[in-house]
């Protein structure tokens, strides 16, 4: 055989064996930066981006360059919601996998675009004590104003984006939920003309709401105009499940559609890993939500 045959007739036999791709599959992630520029706010050194010692979760640290990682949904399965996804962490470091990327991969499954955002940790020089950083809080005004600006080309609808957050995420969603009529930052170009008000929230044992005191509670700020929220905490968690319950009662005075479900058992940081706790079942809850409350079109 000649050298020409037996090459075709390798090209032949990988092209077999290779995976097709089709019309279904999913598109590749795509990662885009949240700011035009210099992200605003700034303040201190941070050290170089990294991720710490290995351990069963991937912890983020120095983040100083905030970014969105889209995933979206097989095209057949697309329902034209989507959800920013912030990791929690503490505002010192980002779970990335345990409460980004496997969060994104469960939304895609049930037709959610999950977007992932890499937020800027840990807290800044100049953070009054008992406060919370400001820059997160630009960064997810910024992602959720993008994410709608993007909306026609991405094939999305705008009024149907939400905030998912983990711990630290968690409070940092329900700010975005409750201070989206506060600019955290000037504005810089045509996307900072777009609204910054999630459609929805999902918050997953947050904290940073159970003390009053605190001046960026996002509890004391809930309105009429907050959006729908689900809830869903571990009645054994040392984050205190007060966090989530506080929040669903200011909900529920200023009429705000709400669902919360504390477990008996989890503990903190379980994301949506299976476990023999039934916490682990709140992704089923949660996805009962969305289609019951019209945000995800029912199943046929």
């Amino acid at each position: 055989m000649s050298r020409l045959k037996l090459g075709i007739g390798l090209i032949a036999l990988l092209g077999l064996n290779a995976p097709a791709a089709t019309a279904a599959d999913p598109p590749a992630p795509l990662v885009l930066d949240v700011w035009p520029g210099p992200a605003p706010g700034e303040v201190g050194t941070i050290g170089p981006e990294k991720y710490l010692d290995e351990t069963p979760i991937k912890r983020l640290a120095n983040v100083s360059h905030p970014t969105l990682t889209v995933y979206r949904p097989a095209p057949e399965k697309d329902t034209g919601a989507s959800v920013v996804i912030c990791p929690g962490g503490g505002y010192h470091i980002l779970a990335m996998d345990l409460e980004g990327d496997e969060v994104a991969t469960w939304l895609n499954s049930i037709g959610v675009t999950g977007i992932v955002l890499k937020y800027r940790v840990p807290r800044r020089e100049g953070t009054p004590d008992g406060q919370k950083p400001i820059q997160p809080l630009m960064d997810v005004q910024r992602a959720v104003r993008l994410v709608r600006s993007k909306a026609a080309e991405w094939k999305l609808d705008p009024s149907r984006i939400g905030v998912l957050g983990f711990s630290a995420g968690g409070h940092l969603s329900a700010a975005a939920s409750t201070r989206f009529h506060e600019p955290a930052y000037p504005s810089t170009d045509a996307v900072d003309q777009v609204s910054p008000r999630p459609d929805f929230a999902v918050l997953v044992y947050p904290g940073g709401m159970e003390n009053p005191e605190e001046a960026d509670n996002p509890v004391a700020r809930v309105t009429d105009e907050t959006p729908p929220m689900f809830l869903a905490h571990a009645g054994d968690d040392e984050v205190s499940p007060m966090n989530s319950v506080l929040m669903y009662s200011a909900l529920k005075k200023a009429g705000v559609p709400a669902e919360l479900h504390i477990y008996a058992s989890g503990g903190h940081g379980f994301g949506l890993r299976p476990s023999a706790h039934p916490c682990s079942t709140w992704p089923q809850r949660c996805e009962e939500w969305l289609r019951s409350t019209k945000l995800l079109a029912p199943k046929p």
